[in-house]
């Protein structure tokens, strides 16, 4: 018996902490019995394809996620003819808020888990491996549920939340994840309702004790790892526990290492700032999330963000040197024109980041915005990553112009490869 648990990642250089978080929660007694397969969207289908029936798994459970649904689903269609025998199973964000049509789609789908998943995945595992309990019993479960000739679809009540504390560290050789990135948790959820975040779904924040995290940490710190990145939604939202990892990092460094972070800019102390300043180039990354700057589209996508103290530690930040500052903007959002939306690009690319990423906005299902969308005449693709085609503020014609920019930014400005030039071309455009 063997219940394989599916990875298709983004690129190769990325893991998925998904399935081994699953893998080490179902304990000593499952854990020979599940095994653990990554690939990568570059893959071609019937590598992948070839792959699982080499395997010949009992039962094969994929973790869902925009990047790579869409592969997902076709495998969904070819397996069965190679695999008759073997159920399947969906989980992450992209199948748990649609699971019921998932079913109704595809007759060749098992079922779904969906929400967190270690505790529903190791009742799953233990009804496969050990015949003991009963699908009706595993939280979050959607299956199909027949009576006579009856049919229908089966949706379990979600379970609840775990204390962080109990999940086992699931990281006990990292000889696969050399050249690649590691992530790591140390909270769950977050505070604020950001509209076109699934975060914001969970507004409970959930510690692992700091224990814990200091153990787990200085085993990255010992191997050696090249990048351990926090996938913590908000990092900086309690400050103590911030505060204690960074003074960690900091007392503990390696020379190597370098540890990666999403924060709220405007929400750094003095305290942490002047810890940062303290650290050695290259130990820590931000992510920074700004969005917009326009107090309308702020408000429209239900965002807290006090942008004057943002600038400013920003700035205070880049005058440190050595830590990469990644300031994120989202072309689509309502109340936000062209005109707007250049002045959000001037003013951010102003802070001179390390990277500026212009992204465009991505009409999640689940998300708050899924539902205002119409609202705000926001048109969007049907297939992952549901990006915004055009608004009631921006058209069609002009996202293509933004979608040029974002070409230019990565090549030109990202790259680092045209310092001098472009701040020359800054001069002569001001």
């Amino acid at each position: 018996m063997q219940f394989l648990l599916t990875a298709i990642n983004a690129k190769y250089i990325h893991s998925n902490p998904a399935i081994y978080s699953l893998w080490a929660y179902a304990g000593a007694e499952l854990q020979p019995f599940i095994g653990l397969a990554e690939y990568t969207i570059n893959h071609r289908t019937d590598e992948i394809l070839g792959d699982l029936y080499r395997r010949k798994p009992d039962v094969i459970g994929f973790s869902c996620y925009i990047w790579n649904y869409g592969l997902v689903c076709e495998l969904l269609r070819e397996i069965p003819k190679v695999l008759p025998e073997t159920d399947i199973w969906l989980g992450g964000p992209e199948a748990s808020f649609r699971a019921g049509e998932l079913l109704f789609q595809y007759r060749e789908l098992t079922g779904i888990l969906r929400g967190e998943g270690e505790e529903s995945f190791r009742l799953l595992a233990r009804y496969y491996v050990k015949r003991t309990g009963s699908l009706e019993e595993i939280p979050g479960a959607v299956f199909r549920l027949s009576e006579g000739k009856e049919e229908e679809i089966h949706e379990n009540a979600f379970g609840k939340p775990l204390d962080l504390s109990m999940l086992p560290f699931p990281y006990h050789g990292l000889s696969d994840f050399e050249h690649r990135i590691i992530y790591y948790e140390s909270s769950r959820g977050c505070p604020f309702s950001c509209s076109y975040c699934l975060s914001s779904v969970e507004k409970q924040v959930r510690f692992r004790d700091l224990k814990l995290v200091f153990e787990e940490l200085q085993y990255f710190l010992d191997a050696g790892a090249t990048q351990v990145k926090f996938v913590d939604r908000t990092f900086n939202c309690s400050h103590s526990h911030a505060l204690a990892v960074w003074s960690y990092l900091l007392e503990h460094d390696n020379g190597v290492t370098n540890f990666h972070f999403e924060i709220a800019a405007d929400l750094l102390t003095e305290e942490e700032l002047a810890l940062m300043k303290r650290m050695r180039p290259g130990l820590i990354q931000l992510e920074i999330g700004v969005q917009s700057v326009n107090p309308q589209t702020i408000r429209a996508i239900h965002r807290q963000m006090n942008l004057e103290k943002l600038r400013d530690n920003v700035g205070r930040i880049h005058e440190m040197g050595g830590i990469h500052q990644h300031l994120d903007l989202i072309a689509g959002l309502p109340f936000e024109d062209y005109g707007s939306f250049v002045r959000s690009f001037d003013e951010v690319f102003a802070m001179r980041p390390e990277q500026l990423q212009l992204g465009f906005l991505k009409v999640l299902r689940g998300s708050p915005m899924h539902g205002e969308a119409a609202d705000y005449g926001i048109v969007y693709r049907c297939k992952p990553p549901y990006e915004v085609l055009y608004t009631n503020w921006m058209s069609f014609s002009e996202i293509l112009q933004l979608k040029a920019i974002e070409e230019m930014v990565e090549i030109y400005y990202n790259s680092h490869q045209f310092r001098h030039t472009l701040e020359r071309l800054v001069k002569s455009f001001r």
